[in-house]
């Protein structure tokens, strides 16, 4: 069985307890969680899964968490070929202080690694949502999951569940016990 890779930058700690519950919710027997801050050495660990869940709040006007900031740099430097590799993004936004570029960082997830070969999954419908501009949104879906545990905590367990089912066709079976 092919396992999953769970690279996540987290500043508040809000995307590594999502990471944590999405590697739950899959079988923590399928996935292994890497911190980009703590874990993270160069994008060969990233090379090593055919599938990957990344994950990446967004700060500011729009930008990156802290954590993937040199290795998006990296990646435009080296250009690692993600070819034949399956990536969804998920990450935190906050849609009453930066509704303007809600979730934002995961579409530049999304532009750098498909850049890259990479084949992108996981879009999920904006229904619900509250915000005026997203860069993560695409033909009236967002391409990753978003979720805002400062004002909607309360909906973060439903999202996930709705994104991991836009994920099942695309990630590898979980074997029988």
């Amino acid at each position: 069985m092919s396992r999953i890779g769970i690279f996540y930058g987290s500043s508040s700690g809000v995307t590594k307890a999502v990471a944590e519950k999405i590697a739950q919710r899959l079988g923590e027997d399928r996935c292994d969680l890497f911190s980009m801050e703590e874990d993270f050495v160069d994008f060969d660990e990233m090379l090593d899964y055919d599938y990957l869940l990344l994950g990446c709040s967004t700060w500011g006007s729009g930008e990156v968490q802290n954590d993937w900031r040199d290795p998006l740099l990296d990646l435009d430097n080296d250009k690692p070929d993600f070819s034949g590799k399956t990536i969804a993004v998920f990450g935190a936004g906050d849609y009453v202080s930066h509704g303007e570029q809600f979730i934002s960082a995961l579409g530049i997830l999304h532009d750098k690694f498909k850049a890259r070969g990479a084949t992108l999954v996981g879009s999920i419908p904006t229904d619900g949502y509250t915000y005026k501009y997203s860069f993560a949104e695409r033909d009236g879906k967002f391409i990753g999951l978003g979720f805002d545990d400062v004002n909607e905590a309360d909906k973060t367990d439903g999202r996930i569940d709705v994104w991991l089912a836009a994920l099942e066709e695309h990630l590898p079976v979980a074997e029988e016990a």
